[in-house]
């Protein structure tokens, strides 16, 4: 069984935000993300099907809510978004990797 680690193996150059895949199964889906001054763009907000937890693991981030205010998340804050909850990266650190783990929770199929 090989190891990894969440702060290793990542990218020196990231024009985009970098979304790895660690683990996929039918209901769960397991990311890191690393964010170096990226947001999502101003006029779009994330409007998922499914409820995400997410972790801040290193560096600093804004999430912004539509329709409530924006929150800071520092290392090791975390929060679990709702499905349906129109939501977007307001912010992050230009000069230092934001590492993020999000956890995507599938509802399963009907029937």
């Amino acid at each position: 069984m090989a190891t990894a680690n969440l702060f290793k193996n990542i990218p020196k150059h990231l024009p985009e935000e970098w979304f790895e895949t660690l683990c996929k199964t039918g209901q769960v889906h397991i990311e890191r993300i690393v964010s170096r001054g990226h947001v999502t763009a101003e006029a779009y907000w994330y409007d998922q099907d499914w409820a995400e937890w997410v972790v801040l693991l290193q560096g600093r981030a804004v999430l912004a809510y539509e329709g409530r205010p924006s929150i800071t998340l520092n290392p090791g804050d975390y929060v679990l978004i709702p499905a349906h909850t129109k939501h977007r990266v307001e912010w992050t650190q230009e000069d230092a990797d934001t590492v993020w783990l999000a956890v995507h929770l599938l509802e399963p199929p009907a029937g």
